[in-house]
Order: structure tokens, then sequence, then C-alpha cells
């Protein structure tokens, strides 16, 4: 049956016909419940399965990342910079010189790590931009978020682990710059309270990319499965095909 455009009277490029003889057995073992799960803009499910369509996720997956490292990243290095101006030091200061040295190694630290995940993030992100903003699944080879996939997960990793370590650890050291010649109890109690919240970082942190990386599995394993039955189907039909043919010319030259 032919499936017309009610815009523009044309064939529509989603018939069913168009794809492969598989297309009625994929739609016969999804359900529509899970076919709208799948997909809330009305794509058929060969659709979501192409290349085409997991390169736009992937891309539209990177564009977020890059749009929350330059965020986070103007925002941390910037107090890091208004941290530095605004602290007071007399010469009559006894704040030991390594603690001065440190605080200086950290905060350049800091702001050198925000500032090369804002520059990937600015260089790279009006590129991606350009493409997810066409609306355009064909275009999507023409965004380099393929190519700049390792420049985008350094960003991304500067900006929400290393630099956010960076920070925590320059709270603790200006704490101490700060009240060391007032009240060096007050010094003691933030590093004790920053002391649990860092080791609470670290869990979550090393528990979120722990539990990214087995539901990337799940899915890959779960897609390979589909692929599978896929071919079990094809080679079953096949076999199908073929014994029809040899009955059909049996029966011929009989």
């Amino acid at each position: 049956m032919s499936l017309w455009s009610t815009s523009s009277g044309r064939r529509s490029i989603y018939d069913p016909s168009n794809f492969s003889p598989d297309y009625n057995w994929y739609q016969a073992s999804h359900p529509p419940s899970r076919i709208k799960k799948m997909s809330q803009s009305g794509e058929p499910p060969c659709i979501l399965n192409s290349p085409a369509y997991l390169s736009w996720r992937k891309l539209q997956l990177s564009r977020a990342k890059l749009k929350a490292s330059a965020k986070t990243s103007a925002l941390l290095s910037g107090f890091a910079m208004v941290a530095m101006v605004e602290v007071q030091l007399s010469n009559d200061s006894q704040v030991p010189q390594s603690m001065l040295v440190a605080f200086a190694i950290c905060t350049t630290l800091l702001v050198a790590v925000h500032m090369l995940a804002l520059m990937i993030s600015t260089c790279i992100l009006p590129n991606m931009e350009a493409i997810c903003n066409l609306h355009s699944i064909s275009l999507v080879h023409e965004s380099p978020h393929e190519r700049l996939h390792w420049y985008i997960e350094t960003a991304w990793a500067f900006s929400t682990l290393l630099g956010l370590i960076l920070f925590i650890i320059e709270i603790a050291i200006l704490c101490w710059v700060k009240f060391y010649d007032v009240s060096q109890y007050a010094a003691w109690s933030a590093c004790i309270i920053l002391i649990p919240v860092l080791i609470i970082f670290l869990a979550f942190a090393i528990h979120f990319y722990r539990s990214l990386v087995a539901h990337k599995y799940e899915v890959t394993v779960s897609g390979i499965r589909e692929l599978e039955l896929l071919k079990e189907q094809i080679e079953a039909g096949d076999m199908e095909r073929a014994n029809g043919t040899g009955l059909l010319s049996a029966s011929q030259v009989v």
C-alpha cells in the first residue's frame, strides 16, 4: 500500500515497502508501545537503527557535554581569579612560604585547566550547533564530533573531574591563607569538612563512570542480540524461499 504525504502529495520516503523485507518481522516483534518509547518523532524503527541516526545521537550527547563544560569552566575559573585577586596579604603575615606557593600553583592550574576546557568547547561547539540547528540527519557526517571525539571527552573530563577536584583543593588552601593569622582552628575546621566532601566526590565520580560504562556495554550487547535475531530471520526466510523454489522446480519436472 502506498503512503502519500498530506502536505506535498508525494510518496513518503518512510513507506514500509521502501525498507527491507524484514521490516514486517521487526514491526511484529516490537509492539507499538516500545516503538513509541524509541521514537517520539514518528521515525520508523529501521531509521532508528541506522548508522546516521546513531551518529546523530552521539552528536547531541557531545553537544550537551560541550555546553556543560563551557558553563562550568567559565564559572569556576572566574571564582578562582576573584579569590586570587581579593585575598589580602600583608608584610607582617605569618603564612608559611610553602603554603603561598601551593596556593599560587593550585590557582594557576585551576584556571589553566578550565581555560583549556573552555577553549575546546568554544572552538568545537559552533560547528556542531550549525548542524544541529538544521535538524537533518542526512547532514550529520558534516559535524566534526566523530573526528574530535577525544577532544570533547578531554574537555568534559577537565571541566567536571579534574577542574572540580582542583577547586576543592583551592578552597582548602585559601582557608589556610585567609585564616592562618586569625584562627588556625577555622582553617582546620574547613579542612575537616572538605576531606569527606572530596572522598564522596571521588566515590561518586568512580561509581558514575563505572555505571556509564556498564550501561553502554548493556546497550551494545542488546544491539548485537537484535542483529543476531535479524540475521536468523533473514537466513530462515532465504531457506524457505529456496525450499519453495526447489519444490516448484520438481513439480514442473514431474
